[in-house]
This record gives structure tokens, C-alpha cells and sequence, in this order.
């Protein structure tokens, strides 16, 4: 089939090209000269810019560069042959693979050519080589190790939510889900709480308290509420009963104290005189003190403190009814499976200093606390302040 495309010789293209600009209009010359309007446009431009001249390039240099050119070409199609007929099954498998591919013919190709030939990132090579992970992978050795460092720190009692949250704190996102696959992968088991038995010894012969707070533990400041509780922490000499009070306004253990015996001097009086100390009553401040019906809050030693002090009203919990005191027993359901049932003690002093250790230093200040919204009690204060 003969090409029927028309060919014009440089003198007519510049004549064209002249008679357009005298026009002003290139459509008009064209329909003038019969000419494709497209190709007298790029006469025109072309002799604008110098570009269409009767000055013709000689034929040897477009010859010469031509070659040069095709030369180029021709080198780099018979190297990605070369490169393909060696390693032509890394195509099919993974990236460690094509890495060693190219670092063993590295003197052999360009490092550039074979990374574009099997897909590899070449800052990635460069980095395995080197033998430094990828951003993505030094992110996560972080998260992992961060996770372990808390976890360890907490002493097992760090769960996923508990993790994800102190991660926050220190500006690492991470959702916790893949908290749990990290620690699930390095084992590292949170510490499961088990059910909670009542210990409370009420007695018939003294008249119990009404019950003010009616399991309203949400209060809107310092020395509203307290609630107060006993229980048992065996060791190897004896048991050891624990006192502790605790304001439900940031769930802070303002007093406690640990015994030999159950009498009320050593346990409830000792408790709260220690809670008076660490965070007296202002002139203006009523407080609610509630606890069960234990014979310790019944007795006339301690009654007799409460009444000597009007800022004070007693309230007790129902007969049978946990949930009145929920806060207190809650928090030693936490002592016990966060602390005492991971120990055995062998005297009650061993137990004092491990308790001391737990509630001044892990609870009251670093632990965070769900009623809190995972926030530590420093910085449950801070929002309130701000």
C-alpha cells in the first residue's frame, strides 16, 4: 500500500509559514493554501523559534548521533537479556531471595538495573545489606520492647488496655489489639483475677449505721466520701488483716494498716487516724465514712472517734449486700491477685513491706485505674486542675 501522504520541502514549509503570519489567521492560510491547519501551526512555531530554516544539520552528525544512540540502547537491552536469563526464576520468589541475587552480581550489573528488573526497592537493599531492618519492622522491635519494659515494670498486672494506654502516654499509638498479638508472641501472660470472698464479722449486739451512701461512688471532690474495709493476708507465721481507706473521689488508699489481731485500735481506729493525717478535713468539708457492718466499725472505740468529729457521718453497707461496699472490695481483689497471691510470705513483716511497696509506690502513683479512665491518680488530678 503506497503512502499517499503528501511532502513538502523546507522552502515551501517556510513560505507557508511567512504567508500564516501575514494572515494574522492560521485557519484562514490554510483553507487558502489547502493545507492541514495542525501541520501549518507547527511550520509556524517552528520558524518563530528559529527552528525551520534552509540551514540543514549535515546528514553525517544525525548519522553519527543516531548510532550512538541505538549503540546505548542496544547495550542496555542486552544487559536486562543478561540479567533475566540469570535470574529469571527470582521473578516468581521472595524479596530475601532477588537481595542475594543482586549483592552476589553486584561487579557484575548495575546494583540500579537488576533492582528495577525485579522489583526491589533499592534504599531497601541498601538497608539489607547493611543488615538495618526497614522503618516498618524498627517500629515494631520498639513497640515490642516497650511492651515487654511495661510490662515487667507492672509486674505482670498490665493487661493490653492498661499497655495501649501507658504507650499513649509516652506519645506511641498503638491499638491494642496489636498489643495482645505482641504479647501473645512473647508470652507474656496478664495476671487473671479471681473471685473475691467475704470476710466481714458482723455482730447483732451493736445498732449499724444507715446507709447514706446507697452505692453512689462517684463523688465531685477530695473528702466527700471514704470507704473502708478488712481482710485477711496470710503468711507463714499467721494471718495479717489489712485496713485500708479509700476517698472514692480519685480511689487514692489514704489510709491503712496491717495487724496481728482484728481488734478495732489496730485495724479500723488505726486506718482512719493514719487517712486524718494524710489528707485532713477542711472547716467547710462534710465527709461520708462508709463501710460493712464488721464488728470493728460497730464497736464504741470507733463509733466514739466518728461522734467526737461533726464533720463525720457514718453510713454502713445493707446486711448481705457486697455492692454497697463494691469500691473497697474491688480494690482488694486487686491487692490480692496483682500482689499477695503471687507471693508467699513468710512473716507478717515481709507482707507490710511488700503491701507498702504496692499501695505507696505501684497504686497510689504510677497504676492506672479504669474508674479513672485509664489515667494515673497524678494525672486524674491534672485534668481536674485544667
Amino acid at each position: 500500500m503506497k503512502n499517499t501522504r503528501k511532502k513538502y520541502s523546507t522552502e515551501f514549509k517556510i513560505w507557508a509559514a511567512k504567508t500564516c503570519i501575514d494572515y494574522k489567521s492560521v485557519r484562514h492560510a490554510a483553507d487558502k493554501l489547502r493545507i492541514n491547519k495542525n501541520s501549518l501551526q507547527h511550520w509556524k512555531n517552528q520558524f518563530r523559534d528559529g527552528k525551520l530554516t534552509l540551514q540543514q544539520t549535515p546528514s553525517s552528525d544525525l548519522d553519527r548521533n543516531e548510532i550512538a544512540r541505538l549503540q546505548k540502547e542496544l547495550k542496555n537491552i542486552k544487559l536486562d537479556r543478561d540479567v533475566l536469563q540469570e535470574g529469571a526464576d527470582l521473578l516468581h520468589q521472595g524479596r530475601r531471595a532477588r537481595y542475594l541475587f543482586i549483592k552476589e552480581n553486584t561487579g557484575r550489573f548495575p546494583v540500579g538495573k537488576m533492582c528495577r528488573i525485579f522489583q526491589v526497592n533499592p534504599s531497601c537493599y541498601y538497608k539489607w545489606v547493611k543488615g538495618l531492618p526497614t522503618s516498618r519492622a524498627e517500629r515494631r522491635i520498639f513497640i515490642a520492647s516497650e511492651i515487654s519494659r511495661i510490662y515487667h515494670w507492672s509486674e505482670g498486672r498490665y493487661g493490653s488496655p492498661r499497655i495501649s494506654r501507658e504507650l499513649a502516654a509516652l506519645d506511641i499509638k498503638v491499638c491494642p489489639s496489636l498489643v495482645r498479638k505482641i504479647m501473645a508472641e512473647q508470652q507474656l501472660c496478664w495476671i487473671a483475677k479471681l473471685k473475691f470472698k467475704r470476710t466481714t464479722l458482723s455482730s447483732p449486739k451493736y445498732p449499724a449505721a444507715e446507709n447514706l451512701l446507697n452505692q453512689d461512688f462517684k463523688v465531685s471532690g477530695q473528702n466527700q466520701a471514704w470507704v473502708s474495709d478488712i481482710t485477711y493476708i496470710r503468711t507463714a507465721e499467721g494471718w495479717a488483716y489489712l485496713t485500708t481507706v479509700i476517698d472514692l473521689f480519685d480511689r487514692k488508699v489514704i489510709g491503712w494498716s496491717l495487724s496481728k489481731t482484728l481488734k478495732s485500735m489496730d485495724t479500723s481506729v488505726d486506718a482512719l487516724r493514719k487517712a486524718l493525717l494524710n489528707r485532713p478535713l477542711l472547716s467547710d468539708q462534710k465527709l461520708i465514712f462508709h463501710s460493712d457492718r464488721g464488728i470493728q466499725y460497730v464497736c464504741k472505740k470507733f463509733t466514739r472517734i466518728l461522734s467526737k468529729n461533726s464533720q463525720i457521718l457514718q453510713s454502713m453497707s445493707r446486711k448481705g449486700n457486697c455492692y454497697d461496699n463494691a469500691v473497697a472490695e474491688s480494690f482488694f481483689k486487686t491487692l490480692k491477685t496483682e500482689l499477695v497471691y503471687q507471693h508467699q510470705y513468710k512473716n507478717r513483716k515481709q507482707a507490710k513491706k511488700s503491701i507498702h511497696d504496692y499501695i505507696e509506690n505501684f497504686y497510689n502513683t504510677a497504676r492506672r485505674h479504669s474508674a479513672l479512665g485509664n489515667l494515673t491518680m497524678e494525672e486524674f488530678k491534672k485534668n481536674i486542675l485544667f
